[in-house]
């Protein structure tokens, strides 16, 4: 499935993976809000773990036709993603993000808390409030 990529932590635009992993490889990049989840601080990033109520702010991605497949490659390993792997940090997960500019939805890959580390962060994370990672 092709699917744009709801970035919210390091890969936004001026945050320090964006150059390195999606600088020249974008068609589109558009704010946009990813409503039922929250964002928890990690070791220099955050993590959005999904929760009912709950906005997070960021920008909606629409790679390159060409750059897609090695893109998407790029950013499962960058966050630690393997389909069914135990040791996952996040899930890549289909999710409807809702476009700041005029308020339609766009289904986008959405890397979310991986079970386990979702379930240490509501016991133990900081919470990040407002959900945007730039206002922490």
């Amino acid at each position: 499935m092709t699917l744009p990529f709801f970035v919210y932590g390091t890969l936004r635009p001026g945050e320090p993976h964006h150059a390195t992993f999606l600088r020249g490889r974008t068609h589109t990049e558009e704010p946009a809000r990813l409503t039922g989840a929250v964002l928890y601080a990690g070791p220099g990033y955050p993590y959005a773990v999904e929760e009912p109520e709950s906005v997070v702010t960021g920008e909606l991605i629409t790679p390159l036709p060409d750059a897609y497949g090695e893109l998407l490659a790029a950013l499962d390993q960058l966050e630690q993603y393997a389909p069914g792997d135990a040791r996952n940090l996040y899930e890549r997960v289909a999710r409807e993000v809702v476009l700041d500019t005029d308020g339609t939805t766009r289904r986008a890959w959405v890397y979310v808390a991986a079970p386990a580390v979702a379930a240490r962060l509501r016991t133990r994370g900081e919470l990040i409030e407002g959900g945007d990672w730039r206002r922490r």
